[in-house]
């Protein structure tokens, strides 16, 4: 299976907008979950979270995108992200996947680690679409 460079940027998109969607939407159900004395809290925190992955995520997107640049046409959509954005990406689910199994996680962190990095997968994914607009 081969695909152009704009089809490359969108597939790109939708593997950073569905996760982002996902754990958009467990750190809000985790903010709903907290009592309201909490917020002062877990707010700066999430500022925090979002600082920290919107300067990962610039380099990371900028990075890739080039990356998806310098592909020939047609490529194989397994040569999207160079060797170790797909070990970055097993690591993240993982990581994902283990906070989700544990069970002592406090619903603080949740609420303030999936609201700053969903929205910022999300923000990054419309960074690859937009690439396949220019294309």
């Amino acid at each position: 299976m081969r695909a152009s460079r704009r089809q490359l940027y969108l597939i790109a998109a939708v593997l950073w907008l569905v996760p982002g969607v996902i754990i958009s939407t467990k750190g809000v159900s985790a903010y709903i979950a907290l009592p309201f004395d909490y917020l002062p809290l877990v707010i700066p925190s999430t500022v925090a979270v979002i600082t920290f992955f919107a300067l990962m995520f610039n380099r990371v997107v900028s990075r890739y995108s080039a990356h998806i640049a310098s592909l020939s046409e047609p490529a194989s959509p397994l040569r999207l992200f160079p060797r170790q954005g797909w070990i970055l990406m097993a690591f993240m689910v993982g990581l994902g996947m283990l906070i989700g199994a544990l069970e002592d996680v406090p619903t603080g962190f949740i609420a303030a680690f999936y609201s700053g990095l969903g929205p910022m997968l999300i923000l990054s994914s419309a960074r690859f679409a937009l690439h396949s607009l220019k294309r």
